[in-house]
């Protein structure tokens, strides 16, 4: 029988991606120092994604303390964006999360600087991503 698979994004595949995250150990000592929340964006293409879709998630030493999809009001210390087509790229390790970045095929607005000190804790947060049994919108 095949594991149930959750579509991303919603509410129920960002708490099974919690969940994954605080038991990777790996994270957790990749983050230990991490300060920080994100609010991750999947930006309107006009096919698959026809508005922003965002969700929440506030890192900190390792841990996430609260993940949940998010509306237009919430606000965050980074904001990460792109079209829906580079984050299941992301997710399956074809782009690299702070490469995406430098090669635009994702927007990081906050300090650049302080997500370039933790590459490690990025890709693991990515990483993690592969351990949620997903369904894609688009399939």
């Amino acid at each position: 029988m095949m594991a149930k698979e959750f579509t991303f994004p919603s509410e129920e595949w960002i708490e099974n991606y919690m969940e994954f995250l605080n038991n990777n150990d790996r994270y957790e000592d990749a983050a230990k120092t991490w300060e920080g929340d994100f609010v991750f964006e999947i930006t309107a293409d006009g096919e698959t994604v026809t508005e922003p879709i965002r969700f929440y998630m506030d890192l900190w030493h390792g841990k996430c303390r609260e993940a949940r999809m998010a509306g237009p009001e919430d606000t965050a210390e980074f904001t990460y964006s792109g079209p829906y087509k580079n984050w299941k790229l992301l997710f399956d390790g074809k782009i690299d999360p702070i490469k995406g970045i430098m090669a635009r095929k994702f927007k990081l607005d906050g300090d650049m600087g302080k997500v370039m000190r933790y590459t490690k804790a990025a890709l693991e947060l990515v990483a993690t991503t592969r351990q949620v049994p997903t369904k894609y919108l688009d399939e």
